[in-house]
């Protein structure tokens, strides 16, 4: 199964590269929009900043995934790149998701970024949580969060709630770290992984 992850050139591909192999997938990372075009399914991970990070997707890519109809999942800063806009740098993102990116308020009892597991509240069905319970756990390392819509499928809580995981047609993301996140983290990806093309 041929899988596109999006080079950005900073953050945490390797890490996804691997929880892929584990899964048996045949993962390619690319900048490449033609071979991104191409792909059965896209994975757009994210550790940095919104602005940097849109910078490069405004290279030439923007448009490779505006187009993509087939199954394309966001992780951490990858999900919060699919919305309007993020506080984060002032950022214009894909806006495949209508709302704001806003910063997670910081207090001394709870220090930005969020970083650490927390428990995951599942507020709909949807095959990419196929077998995975309230109150399982996964790993956040965020200082922005996405707004509570009808996209979310799940949310966690640090001080306030927000989006955890988003699915909207072919369009899904996971504020957590699904390649960090042990056996549940690999039963989010494998149920990506199974999404119909």
């Amino acid at each position: 199964m041929h899988v596109a992850v999006i080079k950005l050139g900073v953050g945490n591909t390797a890490s996804v590269m691997f929880a892929l192999e584990r899964l048996g997938a045949k993962a390619v990372l690319t900048d490449d929009a033609a071979c991104i075009a191409e792909a059965e399914r896209i994975i757009l991970p994210g550790v940095g900043a919104a602005a940097a990070a849109m910078r490069q997707l405004d290279g030439g890519l923007r448009g490779a995934l505006a187009a993509f109809t087939r199954p394309l999942l966001g992780i951490c800063l990858g999900q919060q790149l699919f919305y309007e806009h993020s506080e984060e740098g002032d950022a214009t993102g894909l806006g495949f998701l209508t709302g704001r990116v806003v910063a997670l308020e910081a207090t001394q009892e709870r220090p930005t970024p969020h970083m650490g597991w927390s428990a995951l509240r599942i507020e709909r069905d949807t095959p990419l949580f196929e077998g995975v319970r309230s109150g399982e756990y996964a790993y956040f390392v965020h200082s922005y969060v996405c707004p509570l819509d009808d996209a979310t499928i799940a949310t966690a809580d640090y001080g306030e709630s927000f989006s955890a995981a988003l699915a909207r047609d072919n369009v899904f993301g996971c504020q957590f770290h699904p390649e960090r996140s042990g056996a549940l983290g690999a039963r989010v990806l494998a149920n990506f992984m199974d999404l119909p093309c």
